[in-house]
């Protein structure tokens, strides 16, 4: 039994038991993220009222009315990646994507999920990889991910498929190299759970990137790490958001009601 098991209250244990019942009776495909996947992997345990379910998009809608007709109060949040389902004081947050559009859930997820049990339920978790691509980006101001970051390195860094997390963030290396540079900080002792290949190819690509000229149009990236604290670059200094480029997979409409979404959740 994981940690997060072993200290739920008996109200908590109801719902996850009755959550995770619904799900498998469903039969759609879905992943187990959040606390418990980050206690299977860390060893760290944490009190919370939800339970994070990963769909891909297309199952997305038939999960959330699965749960709907199990007795749960749903809502679609934000259309291009959450939606929560309500169980008295408890909730599930099904998620597809991620707040910035980066990482959406694909098949790679499942192929590479861990079979895991929950209260006797066989279930899937997010892979480690997927973890910690979609917390990378989690800057906000009253929320950063980069410590669940370094201890998922320190856990599972040495058993890590990387060159599946280079492929995940892509152009976006300068994110994931910053968080192992903290990582290196964090743990000095344990800096080789890091592949030394890994270190040095994201090394290389940012010795190359001093030599090359910077781009023509001024540019702010901050917002695919928080909807809120670049806003004033975006409004008052002229930036371009990177979100509004074609090659984003976030649209105009998605990206206003992202933004709306700061009052609704108070943390303007």
């Amino acid at each position: 039994m994981s940690v997060v098991q072993s200290e739920l209250d008996p109200l908590a244990r109801e719902f996850y038991c009755h959550t995770l019942r619904v799900l498998e009776g469903a039969k759609l495909p879905t992943l187990i993220g959040g606390a418990y996947a980050f206690a299977r992997y860390t060893g760290i345990g944490r009190h919370t009222k939800d339970i994070d379910v990963f769909v891909r998009e297309q199952h997305f809608q038939p999960t959330l009315t699965a749960l709907k007709q199990a007795g749960f109060k749903t809502e679609t949040t934000f259309p291009h990646w959450l939606g929560k389902a309500y169980h008295g004081e408890f909730f599930v947050d099904l998620i597809f994507s991620s707040g910035n559009g980066l990482a959406r859930v694909d098949d790679d997820w499942f192929s590479n999920a861990v079979n895991e049990r929950i209260f006797d339920v066989p279930v899937k978790l997010v892979p480690p990889e997927e973890m910690i691509w979609s917390k990378a980006f989690i800057q906000e101001r009253e929320r950063f991910d980069g410590a669940d970051i370094a201890h998922l390195l320190r856990a599972r860094g040495e058993s890590l498929d990387w060159q599946r997390v280079m492929r995940r963030f892509g152009a976006d290396w300068r994110v994931l190299l910053a968080h192992l540079v903290l990582f290196g900080y964090i743990y000095p002792s344990e800096r080789e759970r890091i592949p030394g290949w890994v270190m040095h190819d994201l090394l290389r690509r940012l010795d190359d990137s001093m030599s090359a000229p910077p781009p023509a149009e001024r540019v702010c990236q901050g917002t695919v790490l928080s909807r809120q604290q670049y806003l004033f670059d975006i409004e008052r200094l002229g930036y371009r958001d990177v979100r509004t480029l074609s090659e984003n997979p976030m649209t105009d409409a998605e990206i206003a009601t992202w933004t709306e979404g700061i009052r609704e959740d108070g943390s303007e």
